[in-house]
């Protein structure tokens, strides 16, 4: 009898976009094979009246479906990557990583214009420390509004308020046929993206040989390398949605250029290098570059942001 794939997925427009999307490529390949998505709700999905930076779970998006793979009631599990951990839970891994969209973040104006042609005092809304940082890093003079919620609630709340820019993953308004409402894509130069944006993730079951080989179907080799740097940057500094970091590898040639920030919450002190290397030192390249920037001060910009995150936390 053949066997029917369970693919797990949050319930939002964009996570079934990826979740379609991965089940349409994996039809394709296998044409005598049968698969169908299973909606988890997550506790990001539940608390959207919280700012990420006050919850304090770096498995927001993934535990409730990470629980579902390890006890056998979905087969497969497709996240942003962006969402996931460093590490896997014991018995899960990253099964394949699919290609990259685009990973820069992009600016929705209310009037058109571009983040550099805000006027000063403009309000803008984001609901990550990373884009907060680099924001108030590149115009101090900003605003900087709290706002939560999937991409289409942003963009209604957006448009209810008096608010002059927000601030989105070009890969989530993309992938929705919303980019009309995109202004400005912002470069790498002003603000680097959350490692692994832009990246979908397939997590499997390590003990489970059948899935494993399905989804190799999947896997994009350069998308997997330039990730293996980003995380291995990210797992170093240990950081997380509480945390101001970013990152972003190229591969080109074999090579890997892997950028990186750290900066404090209000973006008054930053720190940010590059380091390049073959992609067969993917994982060493993300600790060196971790690693040089702890050295110049980034630890004591961790170490606050980490102080100011277990304040909110016990605030809510």
């Amino acid at each position: 009898m053949t066997r029917k794939f369970v693919i797990g997925s949050r319930g939002s427009d964009l996570a079934l976009w990826q979740a379609n999307h991965v089940k349409a490529l994996l039809e394709d390949t296998f044409a005598d094979r049968a698969f169908e998505i299973k909606l988890i709700q997550t506790t990001g999905d539940k608390m959207l009246d919280v700012a990420l930076s006050k919850i304090g779970d770096k498995g927001l998006f993934t535990r409730q479906i990470e629980t579902e793979l390890l006890n056998g009631s979905i087969d497969l599990a497709v996240h942003s990557l962006k969402d996931l951990q460093t590490e896997q839970p014991d018995g899960l891994s990253i099964g394949a990583v699919c290609k990259r969209e685009l990973p820069h973040d992009v600016f929705i104006s209310k009037h058109g214009v571009s983040l550099k042609e805000l006027p000063q005092g403009a309000k803008v809304a984001t609901g990550s420390l990373r884009r907060r940082s680099q924001l108030m890093n590149f115009r101090p003079d900003l605003k900087i509004v709290e706002i939560r919620g999937n991409v289409p609630t942003r963009l209604r709340t957006f448009d209810e308020s008096d608010l002059d820019g927000m601030v989105l993953a070009f890969a989530g308004v993309h992938r929705l046929d919303l980019d009309d409402r995109i202004s400005d894509r912002i470069d790498f130069d002003i603000m680097l993206p959350a490692v692994g944006q832009g990246a979908v993730a397939v997590e499997v079951r390590n003990s489970d040989e059948d899935v494993l080989e399905v989804v190799r179907a999947l896997e994009d080799r350069e998308t997997r390398y330039c990730i293996a740097a980003e995380r291995s940057f990210l797992r170093t500094l240990e950081g997380g949605c509480q945390v101001p970091i970013g990152a972003h590898a190229v591969f080109d040639s074999g090579q890997i250029t892997l950028q990186g920030y750290v900066g404090s919450l209000d973006g008054t002190a930053a720190f940010r290098d590059s380091i390049v290397g073959g992609a067969d030192e993917a994982d060493s390249l993300g600790r060196r570059l971790a690693d040089r920037l702890i050295s110049v001060g980034a630890a004591d910009l961790l170490a606050e942001a980490r102080i100011g995150a277990d304040s909110r936390a016990g605030a809510v």
